[in-house]
């Protein structure tokens, strides 16, 4: 790999950084800003509280992306960073928590991202193959923050790179319990996340196309005999589509992780998995150095399917890395739901509500493993002779729950279903067992009953989105 140190963008210093300049303060109602070069202004927005950006001078970027000058950016209900490479002045509405660094890890960030871009110009020339880029690391590293980085500045090289999410938790361009694999080639909506999908509704920024699979669990250790095959389908999926395009091919995969998997023997096997079936090449080590450790015993004498080392880099987490409770991660959960069905305050959306009946509805219910009963099996290894689903009747049980609806026939093995796209996602707003029927919220008013729907753990049953 391209070596990592002494590559900095045209004007960007390189002084020495110094400890962050002041603890986390509520910002008044509106205040301005000055930021030195290479300092980075840190906030959190509380689920349901908006705050308003604008910068007024110089150069400012949030996750990679470069903000417009004199433009009112809106941000809800996020725990962000704005960077400057040479300084900015930039003017704030509203309250947040928020306080000014200087100290940041962005000069090994953006050495990192001309390391593969280096890959990428030789892929392009024959000379090798793209980066195929895997993200480890404890859980609230900055490993999606990091992702979104590289992705964003690969967009502003002219670069096309398929984003894969394989952390259940959280959603990319789809609500959480899914996994994603996602060309990214326009830029990325700073106000959205990563932007919006079709289901979105109409958006200034292209919509993104993403290939969406269900786990539907909020751990891949809750059922590896589930997400191992899913994850191998959407990478055999996704690795089509880079054969299919030359642009995504020589712009390779940015693939991000849950934290979980770096943390013990069941995650590292998750990690090797991954590995083999992306053909990953490199792997970038978010702040631990043990992982590192461990990472290089596993994958030192490793080669890909193409014959290639594995190259290991470890980088620093950002100082501006917060824990996230489980009330807030409760919170984003519900909100992702919502703008799903609703859209947000910028685009509206009128979901349809449709009855079903018990009959008329084809419902297979998540297996779970039995941690009780794998410590009866040998190595601590999984009931294989169970199916991978329950067929359920609906009951009371899924009121507020979300169903996915698989891109499969009703008369499909429960394998097919399993490897099947998501069509889409709907809601249970109303359960009648008197009458056996109940009341579906969907996005779409299309037909949902010739399709098999899969009903899962995550996420969990959230707040009534009606009434």
């Amino acid at each position: 790999m391209a070596q990592l140190s002494g590559v900095a963008i045209p004007g960007l210093g390189q002084a020495a950084p110094t400890a962050a300049s002041s603890a986390p303060a509520v910002a008044a109602s509106v205040a301005v800003h000055e930021l030195q070069a290479n300092s980075e202004w840190r906030f959190e927005v509380a689920i349901g509280r908006s705050i308003e950006v604008k910068v007024l001078s110089g150069t400012a970027e949030l996750f990679g992306t470069e903000l417009a000058l004199n433009h009112t950016y809106t941000f809800r209900g996020t725990k962000a960073a704005i960077f400057t490479w040479h300084g900015c002045r930039i003017e704030v509405t509203g309250a947040c928590e928020e306080y000014t660094a200087e100290e940041t890890p962005m000069v090994l960030y953006v050495n990192t991202h001309f390391a593969l871009e280096k890959l990428r110009d030789d892929a392009s020339k024959g000379k090798g193959e793209s980066p195929r880029v895997l993200v480890v690391g404890p859980t609230n590293a900055g490993k999606t923050s990091l992702v979104k980085l590289l992705t964003a500045y690969a967009i502003r090289m002219g670069r096309q790179p398929m984003v894969i999410n394989t952390d259940s938790r959280e959603g990319l361009l789809s609500i959480p319990g899914s996994l994603t694999a996602t060309p990214f080639a326009s830029i990325i909506d700073v106000e959205q996340g990563w932007g919006s999908s079709p289901t979105s509704g109409p958006s200034p920024v292209p919509v993104k196309l993403p290939l969406c699979y269900y786990y539907g669990l909020p751990s891949p250790e809750d059922n590896t005999r589930l997400f191992k095959p899913v994850l191998t389908r959407m990478a055999l999926a996704a690795t089509s589509r880079l054969s299919d395009d030359q642009a995504i091919k020589d712009s390779g995969m940015i693939i991000d992780t849950p934290g979980v998997v770096s943390q013990g023997k069941g995650g590292y096997d998750l990690i090797s998995h991954i590995v083999s079936e992306f053909s990953v090449n490199i792997i970038l080590v978010l702040g631990s150095e043990r992982l590192h450790s461990d990472m290089l015993r596993r994958f030192s004498g490793y080669r890909t399917t193409t014959g290639e080392t594995i190259t290991l880099v470890k980088l620093d987490k950002s100082g501006g890395c917060v824990d996230r409770d489980d009330e807030f991660m409760r919170q984003t959960r519900e909100a992702a739901i919502r703008e799903y069905f609703f859209g947000d305050p910028k685009r509206t959306l009128s979901p349809h509500t449709q009855q079903v009946n018990f009959d008329d509805a084809t419902i297979y219910k998540i297996r779970e493993a039995n941690p009780m009963l794998a410590s009866f099996l040998p190595g601590g290894e999984e009931d294989t002779e169970l199916e991978l689903y329950e067929k359920v009747e609906p009951s009371s049980m899924i009121l507020n729950c979300i169903l996915a609806v698989m891109y499969a026939a009703l008369n499909d093995s429960q394998e097919t279903i399993r490897d099947a796209t998501v069509m889409g996602f709907v809601y249970v707003a109303e359960v009648d067992e008197k009458k056996r029927r109940m009341k579906i919220l969907a996005p779409l008013n299309t037909r949902i009953t010739d399709r098999p729907m899969i009903w899962g753990s995550w996420p969990e049953a959230t707040m009534s989105l009606i009434g």
